[in-house]
């Protein structure tokens, strides 16, 4: 063997010994830089190196490092919860955005006090500096070695085909197990099967917190026994974690099922069942607005309003293809008169119906269909949660048909669109996502046609200006899309609306038009969702304006507050104004004192509040009071109702 050994590092050949570490060759202190990566594979530190190796350092406050530090904090847990619990079956420990669990077969639910004590061994076994050692095993030695633990077991027969999160255990080739060592003996203390890479050991960790435990049922079946998950946070240091853990107390206090119920907006009744949302009048009035605007926007865009039913023949989704991809996230069929019927969970099969009513020319081409088409999915109970991930919703779904021609304008068009009016409701910041086909069996149609969609895709993305991201595997079976990811005022990202480029159904339903040229052409069809859904959308509205709404979208726009019963007649007529305007406006004429009526708007988020007393009386006026505690007085009564009508139509925050 070599004495030396050519490796690439930052970018430029070295040369080292042989048997030299990836960490050796990085000079890594296992604090900034906790792992490598090999040939574009993230290894331990300790990989030996071959010839030929390029090397890159990761670092700790990367994604790719922070996912790391997260899994082995997983470990640490696991390993705390087994020395505590000496009877808990291990499930999986997956790093997760923002975080990493552990799910555990034991026999209760843990409580906050079990966190405590899981939490407080965790610090002791970080402290002690345990190292994480990798070792290749075979099937067979991984089985021997585990086989107390039969959720171990039943992944490495799952080998090969696991999911993405059950993937940091086995995934594809030979097994690993990781074993934690006492620093100063060697000593065997915990180990746990697992991919990896790892931190080079628990003093690597500098920063994590348990954040709560719930049910989980294994492998995400409500077939499989339900285990205690315990959810937890790490990060490359403890500022970092701080402002996490503040940012989540910001999100608490937006969180929008608590502010649907505060500002009586929405509710999840039981006796409709989970993911079913009612609206409430003040909800209804948002969401009244959200349609009308998108109804003027898209009347204006020349788009045609259609209406489907709410369920079909079950043949309808085998035609578009949905059914053999799409079963699971279905409402179970249902009979009648001896025809099986569905619950519909998606427009576009009944909008192909409809171009395929009559005959069709390229002269009415792009053709654009829209409606507000209510659609169901059943969606596992564990992920149901508010308005932002519900079992029934409305779509402001549309279905544009173009010539092959016509492709890349119409996307180019759609995206100002789609981008405009996000604007309008007040998200400005956003970055595209592009989402296109693996090699998995789960997509349909010619990979040459796949291609010319994602490359019309790709390059009005590209064009537009956004940052774009891949997502490989993340299309609809049918093509890729690009979704708009937008962050809201607190810095969180929201997939919204999308644009999804469809070669196939059209093929599927037999949709042709007539060219110019007199011959039969299929049309491409483009799928477009840009709230994705009502629901979805006004949830996250809610949590971006915590429930302080733009006076246009507010439920209540304007309350008059009387500084005395006196001054109520003279308030209700300016209200009689301003809602010849348009204007939501209340007159607060209960018997509470003043101060507790200004109070009370302000709970309510109402962005306007006119006060009204003698002075103002005689001179015509009123105390203009905004939601921030502002405050104007003597503002003319005319002056008054102009600015808040400006304010609405000109959809400003105040």
């Amino acid at each position: 063997m070599s004495a030396e050994l050519r490796i690439t590092l930052a970018g430029a050949e070295r040369v080292v010994a042989a048997g030299t570490t990836a960490g050796e060759a990085l000079e890594a202190d296992g604090r900034t830089v906790i792992a490598a990566k090999v040939n574009g594979e993230a290894r331990d530190l300790t990989h030996p190196l071959s010839d030929g190796d390029v090397v890159e350092p990761i670092d700790i406050s990367s994604e790719e490092g922070r996912a790391i530090v997260r899994h082995s904090t997983a470990h640490v847990m696991a390993q705390a919860v087994q020395e505590l619990f000496p009877e808990a079956k291990l499930g999986i420990g997956p790093p997760v955005e923002n975080g990493f669990y552990y799910d555990f077969d034991v026999d209760r639910a843990f409580n906050p006090d079990d966190l405590k004590r899981i939490e407080k061994r965790m610090r002791e076994i970080v402290k002690q500096g345990q190292l994480f050692s990798r070792r290749p095993v075979s099937d067979d030695e991984a089985r021997a070695e585990l086989a107390a633990e039969p959720y171990k077991l039943e992944l490495i027969g799952l080998k090969g085909g696991a999911d993405q999160e059950e993937s940091v255990e086995v995934g594809a080739g030979q097994l690993t197990i990781y074993d934690n060592l006492d620093p100063k003996t060697g000593e065997l203390r915990w180990k746990d099967l697992c991919r990896g890479p790892h931190v080079p050991s628990t003093r690597s960790i500098p920063a994590f917190k348990l954040m709560r435990s719930g049910g989980a049922y294994w492998r995400g079946s409500e077939k499989n026994p339900q285990l205690q998950r315990i959810y937890g946070t790490a990060w490359e240091s403890r500022d970092k974690q701080d402002e996490y853990l503040k940012l989540l107390e910001e999100a608490e206090k937006r969180d929008h099922r608590k502010l649907g119920a505060e500002l009586d907006l929405f509710s999840f009744p039981p006796e409709l069942g989970s993911g079913l949302p009612i609206f409430h009048p003040k909800g209804g009035i948002i969401r009244k607005e959200m349609e009308d605007y998108m109804r003027r926007r898209q009347a204006e865009a020349g788009y045609e309003f259609v209406n489907t039913p709410h369920i079909t023949k079950s043949s309808l989704f085998e035609t578009s293809g949905h059914l053999p991809w799409y079963a699971d996230d279905m409402f179970p069929a249902f009979e009648l008169e001896g025809t099986e019927y569905r619950v519909k969970p998606m427009n576009c099969p009944m909008h192909n119906l409809i171009f395929r009513a009559r005959g069709r020319s390229y002269r009415e081409l792009p053709l654009r269909l829209c409606e507000f088409g209510s659609v169901y999915r059943y969606e596992k109970s564990g992920v149901v949660h508010g308005l932002t991930r519900v079992r029934g919703m409305t779509q402001d779904d549309a279905h544009i048909y173009t010539t092959r021609e016509q492709m890349a304008d119409e996307i180019k068009s759609l995206l100002r669109f789609v981008l405009s009016v996000l604007r309008d409701f007040g998200l400005n910041d956003f970055y595209l996502e592009l989402s296109t086909r693996d090699d998995s069996e789960k997509f349909i149609g010619d990979p040459a046609e796949w291609e010319e969609a994602t490359e019309a895709l790709r390059q009005v993305a590209t064009e537009s200006g956004l940052t774009l991201k891949d997502d490989p595997g993340g299309a609809a079976f049918y093509g890729p899309k690009i979704s708009v990811q937008a962050k809201d005022a607190i810095g969180r990202t929201w997939q919204l609306s999308t644009i999804q480029l469809d070669l196939n159904q059209p093929k599927r339903f037999g949709l042709e038009y007539q060219a110019a040229d007199g011959s039969r052409q299929t049309p491409v069809m483009i799928h477009r969702a840009l709230f994705g859904s009502v629901e979805r959308f006004l949830g996250v509205l809610t949590e971006h304006y915590a429930g302080a709404f733009p006076p246009w979208l507010a439920p209540v726009q304007v309350v008059g507050i009387p500084i005395a019963d006196a001054h109520v007649p003279y308030l209700q007529d300016v209200a009689k104004r301003l809602r010849e305007s348009g204007i939501r406006v209340e007159v607060d004429a209960s018997d509470d004192r003043m101060q507790k009526k200004i109070r009370n708007a302000q709970k309510a988020k109402v962005p306007f509040m006119l006060l009204a007393g003698d002075e103002d009386i005689a001179n015509g006026a009123v105390s203009f009071r905004y939601r921030s505690g502002e405050q104007k007085n003597g503002v003319p009564i005319d002056d008054a109702i102009a600015e808040i009508v400006s304010a609405v139509e000109r959809r400003v925050q105040v």
